[in-house]
């Protein structure tokens, strides 16, 4: 399968702020084939239904979705985030994670998707288990309940840079690994890669102490172990450097919130967008992905950004135009062989 571009439907705008059909049309308009749909999306038009966030109006809201995706010729590439599941240390909490779960299968059968998108837990450490163990046997459990689905679900589990215990790609593989389902993989995300490693926006320098070693080690170690097999999908995308360290009195800090989750919610650009500020060795790690392991399947443009709140009628059509912009940088820079 070659590269094929998407792009999550957050990253076109919120979905309180801009409406699905024209986020779609502008996706489509800038050369996108597929979308990431984000939950918040098919809650937003449920809730304009009567009885409002009923299950048997998410599950007529992921039929509208279809159609309109259907309309427009574009695939659904998963459906996320579906937050907070593993390690969950409330019995009671967990259960209501697994039934959210089997929502979700219909769900993404209804959208058209056999992927489901799970984000490392980033609740606070007290409700969540740090043992590898506990971790990897929720996920066991999800992964069989998916296996049982017809087609079967899979999984692409993130690890966050921010996570709780789960905030490096090694952690994320370590776990793929035990849990060794062909239903249960990974989606590898360039923010939270180089996010973690090279990047600290608490820092005065926005970088860490060994930031370039650290990450050419790091990009090293991925080539050399990670199966390529199990990366369901990948997400490309930048963040502009802070004139300020993210700390107390930040613009953006947020008391309950790690710096990198706040950089994160309000500081993604996407790829070669080094004239707003981009500055994460997105290239390497991109090399990496593409001609250290040669993936191919779907590379989505997974954007976070304060302006995705712009109550502009153009701010659809700004980030797709953005977004369609850097998958052509991709296509020329990584000499790509695309769908077309």
């Amino acid at each position: 399968m070659p590269c094929r571009p998407a792009i999550s439907s957050m990253s076109l705008g919120r979905a309180w702020v801009h409406e699905l059909p024209n986020k779609l049309d502008q996706a489509v308009k800038h050369g996108f084939e597929g979308i990431e749909v984000f939950y918040e999306d098919l809650e937003y038009i449920a809730k304009a239904r009567a009885g409002g966030l009923t299950d048997a109006n998410k599950l007529a809201a992921a039929h509208t979705i279809r159609a309109l995706c259907d309309e427009r010729d574009l695939a659904v590439v998963g459906l996320q985030p579906c937050l907070h599941y593993e390690g969950l240390k409330d019995e009671r909490e967990h259960a209501a994670r697994i039934d959210k779960f089997k929502l979700w299968f219909r769900l993404a059968k209804i959208l058209g998707t056999d992927i489901v998108q799970i984000p490392s837990n980033f609740l606070p450490a007290d409700q969540i288990a740090s043992d590898l163990d506990t971790l990897v046997a929720d996920m066991v459990e999800v992964a069989d309940l998916g296996a049982r689905e017809q087609p079967p679900i899979r999984f692409a589990y993130e690890s966050l840079c921010w996570g709780t215990y789960v905030d490096t790609w090694e952690q994320c593989w370590d776990i793929v690994r035990r849990i060794d389902r062909p239903n249960f993989g990974a989606c590898l995300d360039t923010f939270n890669m180089a996010g973690r490693v090279y990047a600290d926006p608490a820092a005065a320098s926005g970088k860490t102490a060994n930031a370039e070693a650290d990450m050419a080690a790091s990009l090293a170690r991925l080539v050399e172990t990670f199966d390529v097999s199990k990366i369901f999908y990948i997400q490309i995308v930048d963040a502009e450097r802070l004139d300020k360290p993210l700390v107390q009195g930040h613009e953006y800090y947020v008391a309950d919130q790690p710096a990198r989750m706040s950089w994160s919610r309000n500081c993604r650009l996407f790829y070669g967008e080094e004239a707003r500020g981009a500055y994460l060795p997105v290239r390497e790690v991109t090399r990496a992905l593409l001609e250290g392991l040669k993936f191919e399947g779907w590379v989505s443009m997974e954007l976070f950004n304060r302006s995705m709140a712009d109550p502009s009628p153009e701010t659809p059509a700004e980030h797709a135009r953005r977004g369609g912009e850097a998958w052509k940088r991709l296509v020329k820079d990584f000499d790509l062989k695309t769908a077309a």
